[in-house]
């Protein structure tokens, strides 16, 4: 165990939707953007003759050999020895980093606003992400030698693989090889049984597999955004089989993928849901509580049900854990937050209330294009130029099995963003009573990863200053979003940060002097917290159900597969 040294080291980005993609991001606030930044470049000429004559200077260095200009190290579209080896590549990309360094700095200087100005650097950075050179077939040098050693195969599977594409998969290139994949078959293969079931959701009992378990058992509470069988995605990186190898009663919901039909259903009626499922949680078990755990926008409806029960004087919930989850939003979390405006976020609700529902599909789309360097390009490179087929990842599979978000659901979330009720605690009404976290008493444990781009670090630790736990545990995850939470031992580079006190309200006395980095993975360490709050140790029953609540389809249930 060593100090934090505050060496956080970075990942690739992750294709997960989350909370950011769903605010809106209007065409016409990126296009307005665009149109102020060239108003502002014709009226002030003397900047825009600045950065040409800076470019032209460049360009001679380039043309004579002089250019220092070198991609980033973790620019992985560079990586072949040609663009160092070969004048002719080597001069391409480096007018092609000129060109990119002369746009930014144009943008930087140009006087616009906060937001125009990443709006305006976000739309620049797409059409130049698109303009690079490793786009092309002639202008990429490993899919040239591949074309070559192939005898032009590579590119004949690179004209298969896109013509599926546009025929299969809706026009959108493959992340994924789903071919190896089948839910129920080699994903989500935990035992278990459906014991309760509405129009919204199915409560999933999973069989116990130690001779003893802890009485109070556990809920998990899936975004409902993708589907819940990530916490059982394959046998090595199931939570549920940690969690009942553990000792631990697992159940979860899995939330039935809604159509226009289902518009009306909002954060309201998901809690609502998740209130019977504890009633029939602890009718099943004979237990009194029930521990919880919510991820990114399972933890959103998690914490708004703690503040519910709170106000009800409910006690029925023990111990909640939240992971890679944010519950006040600010503009300054993340880049896309940035590009957000109240014009975006009202768009956003009306075509939403029109369809009735956001398509999954579409949002999965929209993110893509957030950062279409790792989401989009690298795979046309793979799938198309080299005519390799996509990774077989089964992250990447549940990641592509989208599902729909109904209009009242993102309309509620789109007020979250806007009236901040966890933030302001006591002031909004929400899912039928006034938020107020601060009533919220229960022991928590909050996962968040280093390199989530989905819901930032920092933005997640805020919730240990907002909810009422006395008892707060905060885990920073040397991972990504996905990664934070698929996170089994045994992987030899794993490391967590965590102090041994609640964490204070300065986070930056937390990474500097608090937290200490510990070596393997988080989930011993959370198996430990919940055991401690998970009561005594019982014989495990042989049957899954009750009389009143009898096993149904076997799991992962039904609805995943809508």
């Amino acid at each position: 165990m060593a100090k934090a040294g505050i060496t956080l080291d970075g990942e690739p980005a992750e294709s997960t939707t989350a909370m950011n993609p769903l605010l809106g991001l209007a065409r016409e606030d990126l296009v307005g953007a665009v149109g102020m930044m060239l108003r502002e470049t014709a009226g002030r000429p003397a900047k825009t003759v600045k950065h040409l004559k800076k470019f032209t200077g460049e360009v001679g260095r380039i043309v004579s050999n002089r250019s220092a200009l070198a991609p980033d190290p973790k620019d992985r579209r560079f990586a072949d020895p040609t663009w160092k080896t070969n004048p002719l590549y080597k001069a391409s990309m480096q007018y092609y980093l000129a060109v990119r360094q002369g746009v930014d700095g144009w943008v930087e200087d140009v006087q616009l606003s906060a937001r125009e100005r990443a709006q305006a650097s976000f739309v620049t950075a797409m059409v130049l992400d698109a303009a690079a050179p490793t786009n092309s077939l002639i202008g990429n040098p490993s899919a040239l030698k591949k074309a070559l050693e192939t005898g032009g195969g590579s590119l004949i599977r690179g004209l298969k693989n896109a013509y599926e594409d546009i025929t299969q998969n809706d026009g959108i290139v493959s992340q994924v090889d789903k071919r190896p994949f089948e839910v129920g078959v080699n994903l989500a293969t935990a035992k278990g049984s459906v014991v309760h079931k509405t129009e919204m959701m199915e409560l999933i009992q999973y069989a116990p597999t130690t001779e003893s378990v802890h009485a109070v058992p556990l809920l998990i509470i899936p975004p409902q955004i993708n589907k819940a069988y990530v916490n059982d995605l394959s046998p090595d990186k199931s939570i549920i089989r940690f969690l009942a190898a553990g000792g631990i009663q697992p159940f979860m919901v899995s939330w039935r993928n809604p159509g226009p039909e289902h518009r009306d259903w909002g954060l309201g009626d998901y809690v609502d849901q998740l209130i019977d499922a504890i009633e029939v949680i602890c009718q099943v078990t004979r237990s009194k509580s029930v521990n919880i755990a919510g991820a990114c926008s399972g933890g959103i409806t998690a914490a708004t049900l703690l503040s519910k029960l709170a106000s009800r004087g409910d006690t029925r919930v023990g111990s909640v854990t939240l992971m890679v989850c944010v519950l006040d939003p600010q503009a300054g979390d993340s880049e896309i937050g940035a590009l957000v405006s109240d014009h975006g976020v009202e768009l956003a609700r009306r075509r939403s209330a029109r369809k009735g529902v956001l398509d999954g599909a579409s949002l999965s789309r929209t993110f893509a294009w957030l950062r279409p360097n790792d989401l989009v390009w690298n795979y046309v490179v793979n799938n198309y130029l080299h005519g390799e087929p996509p990774p077989a990842f089964d992250v990447l599979y549940w990641n592509n099995d989208s599902t729909n978000l109904t209009a009242g659901l993102h309309s509620d979330y789109l007020d979250f963003y806007k009236t901040q009720p966890f933030a302001r605690p006591g002031t909004t009404e929400v899912a039928g009573h006034v938020v107020d976290l601060t009533k919220v008493t229960q022991d928590c444990f909050i996962v968040a990863g280093v390199t989530d781009h989905i819901t930032p670090w920092k933005a997640s630790y805020r919730i240990s200053q907002l909810i009422g736990s006395p008892n707060v545990e905060f885990i920073l995850s040397q991972a990504g979003h996905i990664q934070s939470l698929l996170n089994p031992p045994g992987n030899p580079k794993a490391k967590y940060f965590r102090s041994e006190t609640r964490p204070p309200a300065d986070i930056e006395q937390w990474l500097g002097s608090e937290a200490k980095a510990h070596a393997g993975s988080w989930w011993p360490f959370w198996l430990d917290w919940l055991r401690a709050r998970s009561g005594a140790v019982k014989p495990a029953r042989k049957t899954l159900g009750s009389k009143a609540h009898p096993p149904g389809d076997a799991a992962p249930g039904r609805y995943v597969f809508d």
